[in-house]
């Protein structure tokens, strides 16, 4: 995805109410999946999150590695925790 897409996806997830985003980059499993286009630094990915959470995202985990499964329990707590915060309830 461009900077644009990605931009633009939180857009929509913001409108749509979502409050969580996971940011990751594709890995080629195998010779046989779709190739890389291309790398996205971790220069790239702090910016993301940080655009992230400047467009209201209370949970923002994004990282080269960054998989929507992992730590997902640690995660919604911490969620849930900034919910509460945020709407105190």
């Amino acid at each position: 995805e461009t900077k644009e897409e990605v931009m633009q996806v939180m857009d929509d997830m913001r409108s749509a109410g979502v409050d969580f985003i996971t940011i990751g980059q594709y890995l080629q499993p195998t010779r046989k999946h779709a190739a890389i286009d291309r790398f996205v630094t971790p220069e790239e990915f702090k910016a993301y999150e940080a655009i992230a959470r400047a467009k209201g995202f209370l949970m923002v985990s994004s990282s080269p590695l960054t998989r929507s499964s992992h730590h997902a329990g640690d995660d919604f707590a911490r969620l849930r925790a900034a919910r509460l915060a945020q709407t105190g309830r």
